[in-house]
């Protein structure tokens, strides 16, 4: 326990010793991750490793145009690395203190010390405006007022006497005196919540999710498949001999099979089309004055059934407003006006007598004396002389200036009570000096009018809130504000219903009973507010927060999808996944149709590239057992999924699409995908079975990769309606692209297309369009059973 400290403060070999032992206040917090772990976790992957193994094979031993599709490959990891290095930039630049300096009392005189060399037990120095460093205890105060708005939430400033707790992070808003520090460094409540707040995290997307699941599934699939592959191309290429028969033996085609089966296996298109997909909305989003910390954000606000805003800074602007006079005397209402205006132009008023300036005129009134606002006395005053309104008079608190006139406080009750702050102004009956002395319970005073105010509720904000409520969307008011001014804001912007007093809920069980039935809470501690988000995520909701101070940063940080205002503390942006730049609450509908569009268009471009993961194991196990060489090179794969897969589904989830979320998507891909893909694959094996050794090789497989093609675009064909005008193009146009690859004689050789109008290709095109009409029956079934959507 420390010792008794005077206001003198430590003596220099004391500060010694603190620094010695490490009680300084130098955080020593590690940055959120390194490079060489975000470079590990995209660059070293099971997917990368099996497709680079292959890409090395085909560039080493077979040929180099074998190796398209390790271009995905590097995009993937090159998306994921400047996502994640760009999130932990934003996070390492954290820093809730702000201040590079600290005034402290040391061997009785007067120090400025960097932050990082203030020790427990320093004596501070307090003045207006000075941020406080670590946390600490008053020892001496006059008129000592701090504002601890961005910590609690509280949007009134805090008086603090002797022996009361300064956080660390907040401001002295009013008066001076000293303190003593009492946690400093890691042990601080600013630099605890840094740390907190520094811990990485990604944002849940169910995108995301889903294909982890299905790379998962298929990571335990590759091993015995490729292994079966590879067994199945050596035995169709002469056996155990083949790998003695030197460097140009058959041995080098069955590794290139080999490769060309590994490739038709993995959806390695579909990570690289979400992550576009997610980059093309963040940009289009910017453009409204939206910022994406992290790309898949714009999927989780599809998903949100439950939004919980803070009242100050989101709802509102955190910015009063005068609302109206209500005169007691109407003998003084002209001089009230002209005081009223000398009170928000003088040199000496606080924040809420400055909103008096632009509604009142002064006049030609001089002040003579004055006496500024404190917190401890709750009013200020002003001495007029010269025309007009020569007097002494009084602005405060209505229970301070009108405890001897019951009627005017209690009107004054009643305008509170509809959630306005209300201030007194009044007339001292005599000449009285102003100063510190001042006493309303010993003064003559005269009620002249009641000054009322509002808080300046954000544009649009109650529209916004309509349109969640049509969405489904529940809305939570959550603030640390009165119970009473957070229901009058909320009953002007359409939001009704009880109001629960926060503070006077004993536990986590009392606050779950709350939110079963409540939608507005006041007096909402940071706890609270973190415990609230937890329990509506455990009922299985997904929950966003909003929120602009300090106080909101941990639940903003916990919640499924956290929104920053553009004026939040560093601390609540860096813990936030969406920042509204220019702080305009109504941009929300905007990101949740961004959101519904990539989430809606995604789900339906999976089943195009998981159709193809499906036929290309189903066709890599049968030619394997049957002994047969792969139906197609690497490169004529490559060709057939990036018309029929590649290239659509980029347009396609780019397309308009609003549908509403639904639960259950990895379900329905799956559900789709693998009879469809099965259809593709017994379309391809049918094909290549029966013209297998009754035409050369290499024209087989063209005819496979054109009967392949035909199914395939079938695919696309279903997946894009209802086939608009420009759906119908891009279909048509993928269509004739490979007409033109399989004639143009570039292409030709490029791609080893060799085909003639002759009977093998009318037969590989009729059992195509036999599995087009498979894909057209399972199309409506799935459509059916909902499976698959068509209307957006």
């Amino acid at each position: 326990m420390s010792e008794t400290i005077p206001l003198d403060g430590l003596s220099t070999t004391q500060v010694a010793e603190r620094l010695a032992d490490g009680r300084d206040n130098d955080a020593g917090q590690p940055t959120s991750r390194t490079i060489a772990d975000i470079l590990r976790e995209n660059v070293f992957t099971l997917f990368n490793a099996i497709l680079t193994v292959c890409f090395i094979a085909v560039a080493v031993l077979g040929d180099y145009r074998d190796g398209l599709f390790y271009i995905i490959v590097v995009a993937n990891a090159l998306i994921g690395i400047v996502q994640e290095v760009r999130a932990k930039v934003v996070l390492d630049r954290l820093a809730l203190l702000a201040i590079p300096e600290v005034a402290v009392k040391r061997d009785g005189l007067a120090h400025i010390v960097p932050l990082g060399l203030v020790v427990q037990d320093d004596v501070i120095i307090l003045r207006p405006g000075d941020q406080i460093p670590a946390d600490a205890v008053v020892l001496q105060g006059d008129d000592l007022v701090a504002d601890e708005s961005l910590l609690t939430g509280e949007s009134d400033p805090v008086v603090k006497v002797v022996g009361d707790e300064l956080l660390s992070g907040s401001y002295v808003s009013g008066g001076s005196g000293y303190a003593r520090l009492t946690h400093v460094g890691a042990a601080s409540y600013a630099n605890r919540l840094t740390a907190e707040i520094r811990r990485h995290s990604l944002v849940h997307s169910e995108l995301r999710a889903a294909t982890n699941r299905i790379l998962v599934v298929l990571s335990w699939l590759l091993g015995p498949v490729i292994l079966l592959t590879l067994i199945g191309r050596i035995a169709a290429y002469g056996g155990l001999d083949s790998l003695f028969t030197g460097i140009d033996g058959p041995w080098r085609s069955a590794l290139r099979d080999s490769v060309a089966g590994v490739v038709g296996m993995i959806p390695e298109g579909l990570v690289l089309l979400i992550s576009l997909a997610f980059g093309l909305a963040a940009v289009q989003l910017a453009r409204h004055k939206v910022l994406i910390e992290e790309l898949a954000a714009v999927e989780v606000l599809a998903r949100v059934d439950v939004l919980c805003l803070d009242k100050t800074g989101t709802l509102t602007s955190g910015k009063l407003e005068f609302d109206r006079l209500v005169v007691q005397s109407a003998a003084h209402e002209a001089d009230a006006r002209l005081v009223l205006g000398v009170f928000g132009t003088d040199d000496a008023a606080n924040l809420t007598a400055r909103a008096l300036g632009s509604h009142f005129d002064p006049g030609q009134a001089v002040v003579s004396a004055r006496l500024p606002f404190s917190s401890a006395r709750k009013f200020s005053g002003l001495t007029l002389a010269g025309p007009g309104a020569a007097a002494s008079w009084l602005l405060g608190a209505p229970e301070r200036l009108l405890a001897a006139h019951p009627e005017s406080l209690a009107a004054a009750s009643v305008i509170a009570a509809e959630g306005r702050r209300t201030l007194a102004l009044v007339r001292l009956a005599d000449t009285a000096a102003l100063d510190g002395a001042v006493d309303p319970e010993e003064c003559v005073l005269e009620p002249v009018c009641l000054v009322v105010f509002r808080e300046s509720v954000r544009p649009h904000a109650a529209e916004t809130l309509r349109y969640f409520a049509a969405q489904g969307v529940r809305v939570i008011v959550m603030s640390g504000d009165n119970p009473v001014t957070v229901a009058a804001i909320a009953r002007q912007l359409g939001v009704g219903g009880e109001t629960i007093n926060a503070a006077e809920l004993a536990d986590d069980e009392a606050l779950a009973a709350a939110l079963t039935t409540a939608s507005l809470f006041g007096r909402v501690s940071p706890e609270q507010k973190r415990t609230a988000v937890a329990l509506l995520q455990g009922e299985g909701r997904t929950v966003a927060m909003t929120g602009d101070g300090v106080n909101d940063a941990m639940a903003i940080k916990d919640a499924d999808l956290g929104i920053a205002m553009g004026s939040a503390t560093p601390a609540t942006k860096a813990a936030s996944r969406l920042v509204l730049l220019d702080n305009r609450f109504d941009r929300l509908p905007e990101v949740l149709g961004l959101g519904r569009r990539v989430i809606a268009n995604v789900e339906r471009v999976a089943n195009l590239f998981l159709s193809k993961t499906v036929y290309g194991i189903l066709i890599a196990l049968t030619t394997s057992l049957l002994a047969l060489p792969f139906p197609f090179l690497p490169r004529q794969l490559t060709l057939v999924s990036g018309l029929a897969i590649g290239i659509p589904a980029f347009v396609l989830a780019l397309a308009p699409n609003r549908r509403i979320y639904t639960p259950g998507v990895l379900r329905r891909i799956i559900r789709y995908a693998v009879p469809t893909g099965a259809i593709a694959a017994a379309t391809a094996l049918v094909t290549f079975i029966v013209l297998h050794g009754r035409i050369p090789l290499h024209e087989a497989r063209s005819v496979t990769t054109i009967s392949l093609f035909v199914v395939s675009l079938w695919i696309l064909c279903v997946l894009a309606r209802p086939l608009t005008g420009p759906r119908l193009a891009l279909v048509t146009g993928m269509a004739a692209a490979m007409v033109l690859a399989c004639t143009i004689p570039f292409s030709r050789v490029f791609f080893v297309i060799d085909v003639r109008l002759d009977l093998p290709l009318l037969f590989g095109i009729g059992v195509g369009a036999l599995g087009a009409a498979g894909i057209e029956l399972m199309y409506r079934y799935a459509r059916r059973t909902g499976l698959v959507f068509d209307r957006e």
